[in-house]
């Protein structure tokens, strides 16, 4: 008997295949964003509504909507439960929020839950990630983030937003004299030359920029220092376009007879300044310039950060918007974006059986994942900051 069952051992075997995790309700808290500024929330009510009918438990601090218009109301009519308490949001076992939580609020999370936020790595202190790696908190960073195709949509959606958002306030700028514009209308006016607007960066922002400028009629002239780039946004567009690398003497002339320069230019660490400030003296009396990459230190030597309260200052005759969270601007429909791509992806944990089962499953959320149960498992933050550090693969093999 015993040989026979040896042998059975390297006999082949039926195929077991595999069997779906059981469905689980999840209890996700919401809180209220506490940093300066921040006016969006993750999930509109819509998607609430969807969320709680899939038996799924919202918990949503009073007010945390109210920015983007979106009041307790609204949420609590569609099945969410509002809390005045801001403990006992972060007390949840799934945490959603826009801004990563400040040092209070990493205080107030549960040990060993889930954090699903921005990272914003370029902001944050080494104590930041020691504070969750001794909380055990499993921390997702939602820019990271990818889809099926391998793409980020959370970045992707912001930075159609921002894009759209900064043609529409150089319009608004550049129409206002008492604020230093020059008084032109965006558009392709009868019998008047159209207005000429210059784009640092072929990207996804000014790939949306550049699209809203060539509806309004305006004249377009885009920068970049890759071909690459530039031949893939002309082709995005589907029609010609004024395109040129960084050469200094077209970008000159190109300044000069602009009126709107909107800078996008994105680097590893920091943003490439490629605009000097004797550039910038060489623009028009009440010329707009939009630096939309001013939260990664601008890409204009006259750019200093300003705030959605406070959000121009005038120098060498030249209108600056410098605010670093453009999307936060337009409040609500950032909203929406977020919520859309946010609410699949909560739906397929509670499908999966859980946190633990749907990042074995999908290497796209995988990817936005930086601590698992208190290990750091992104290599960007472990270089930077010299912690601890354990290769995802070793975790999920």
């Amino acid at each position: 008997m015993s040989k026979l069952s040896t042998i059975s051992k390297f006999l082949p075997q039926e195929e077991r295949l595999a069997v779906s995790n059981r469905q689980i309700s999840l209890k996700i808290g919401l809180p209220k964003e506490s940093t300066f500024q921040e006016r969006r929330i993750c999930l509109a009510p819509d998607d609430v509504a969807v969320l709680v009918a899939n038996g799924h438990k919202i918990l949503i601090e009073s007010g945390a909507g109210e920015n983007a218009n979106f009041s307790d109301k609204d949420y609590s009519e569609v099945g969410a439960e509002i809390v005045y308490d801001t403990e006992q949001v972060f007390s949840c076992p799934i945490v959603l929020k826009v801004e990563p939580p400040t040092k209070t609020e990493i205080g107030y999370l549960r040990p060993k839950s889930v954090l699903i936020s921005a990272l914003q790595i370029k902001t944050q202190t080494k104590e930041y990630f020691e504070a969750l790696s001794k909380k055990q908190i499993t921390a997702l960073a939602f820019e990271y983030i990818q889809d099926e195709e391998g793409n980020y949509p959370v970045l992707q959606s912001v930075s159609e937003i921002v894009g759209a958002a900064s043609v529409l306030i150089a319009s608004e700028l550049i129409a206002n004299t008492s604020n230093g514009g020059g008084g032109f209308l965006f558009g392709n006016i009868t019998g008047v030359p159209p207005i000429e607007v210059v784009f640092l960066g072929a990207n996804d922002v000014t790939k949306s920029a550049v699209k809203s400028a060539i509806g309004l009629g305006v004249n377009v002239k885009v920068f970049d220092n890759s071909l690459a780039n530039l031949r893939e946004l002309k082709q995005s567009l589907g029609c010609s376009v004024f395109t040129s690398t960084l050469q200094p003497k077209i970008l000159k002339k190109a300044l000069m007879r602009c009126n709107v320069l909107i800078g996008a230019m994105r680097g590893e660490n920091r943003s490439p300044i490629v605009v000097s400030e004797d550039m910038v003296q060489l623009m028009k009396k009440g010329s707009v310039i939009i630096d939309a990459s001013i939260d990664t230190g601008g890409c204009i030597e006259t750019s200093r950060i300003t705030t959605l309260a406070n959000p121009t200052f005038v120098k060498h005759n030249v209108v600056h918007y410098c605010v670093p969270n453009i999307a936060s601007r337009y409040a609500r429909t950032s909203s929406f974006t977020l919520s859309n791509i946010l609410m699949p992806f909560i739906l397929k944990i509670g499908e999966e059986g859980g946190i633990e089962n749907i990042l074995h499953a999908d290497k796209g959320l995988r990817n936005g994942l930086y601590f698992y149960h208190g290990i750091l498992t992104d290599s960007t933050v472990y270089q930077w900051f010299g912690l601890p550090y354990k290769p995802i693969n070793l975790l999920f093999i």
